[in-house]
């Protein structure tokens, strides 16, 4: 089995269900776990991915409405690498290469039929469908079985500590200028790790937001997750978003020091394993009373705008 992996979660859900050694190509963005940024890189994004948030923004819209892809896929490669699966995805044309472009180079360049996998995450549980979709099409589907068993099972326990603190209202922000709330998954991780989410529904896209709706909003907390950003970077567009706000200090968040960076490129914008993970995450922010699984500093800060 030669595998080709074109989305960070799909290499984490190869590699849980014990095919990692399988990998012979991956996304420009697959990192995890170790050892998986050393194969070929199969795609690349067409837009420059540096500047702010708003800036990568207009570049991505401007792709869209002339109807071509914000991705490249290095057809030469995969008939060099030849692979048996591709995984890709369809569920979002911004955040990777899509089905209709994986379909288009296998069709003109690829000798082989190699059988592709197109990933669709839109709530939770379509996530854990994915790890059985995959797994059957790894031929292991008792592995898939066994996964999300484990998954689901570290998250019930979570949840059943989680009744015993409070369940203070939430802001997941998803991107930041323009402002974004998160949808898909993101609301069940929050109602699962013991808070009320207030922006986006489950199962649904991530919703645009304004300034003003998050004022009105006021939410108790506030978690800054964007899609394709560490800490540092959504650090930094956070002190931008503060500046440009003079109501920034009066959010009730702001007051109390509930305002939190996380690192959503590794985790809450991968559906894969690490979902668990990002609910960990988030029942540490919200009750830190109740939980400590340790990622403090490494995944998540709480942000002092005066400490910057």
């Amino acid at each position: 089995m030669r595998i080709v992996s074109l989305l960070p979660s799909s290499s984490e859900i190869v590699s849980a269900l014990g095919f990692g050694s399988a990998l012979v190509g991956r996304s420009h963005e697959c990192d995890h776990p170790a050892g998986v940024e050393k194969l070929p890189v199969c795609t690349e994004p067409k837009i420059d991915v540096s500047g702010t948030s708003r800036e990568i923004d207009d570049r991505v819209k401007a792709t869209l409405r002339d109807a071509l892809s914000v991705y490249r896929v290095h057809g030469d490669l995969l008939k060099e690498l030849q692979p048996d699966l591709i995984v890709t995805q369809s569920q979002c044309e911004v955040c990777a290469v899509s089905l209709k472009d994986v379909e288009k180079v296998v069709g003109e360049v690829l000798g082989s039929r190699p059988t592709l996998v197109s990933l669709e995450p839109n709530s939770l549980d379509d996530v854990w469908e994915d790890f059985h979709k995959v797994a059957s099409a790894l031929g292991v589907p008792d592995r898939g079985e066994d996964l999300v068993g484990r998954c689901q099972t570290r998250l019930a326990a979570l949840a059943e500590t989680a009744k015993h603190g409070s369940r203070p209202t939430v802001g997941c922000i998803e991107w930041l200028d323009p402002l974004m709330g998160a949808g898909n998954w993101i609301p069940t991780l929050v109602e699962t790790a013991g808070g009320r989410n207030l922006f986006g529904d489950a199962g649904e896209h991530s919703p645009w937001m304004t300034w003003e709706g998050l004022a009105s909003a006021d939410p108790e907390v506030i978690v800054v997750l964007p899609c394709g950003f560490g800490i540092e970077r959504s650090w930094a567009e956070t002190e931008q978003l503060a500046s440009r706000h003079e109501g920034w200090r009066d959010l009730r968040a702001v007051r109390e020091g509930k305002v939190f960076i996380t690192d959503g490129h590794h985790y809450f914008n991968r559906p894969g394993p690490r979902l668990v993970e990002s609910t960990e995450i988030l029942a540490e922010i919200l009750h830190p009373d109740l939980f400590d699984f340790g990622h403090e500093g490494q995944a998540w800060r709480r942000f002092d705008l005066e400490a910057t």
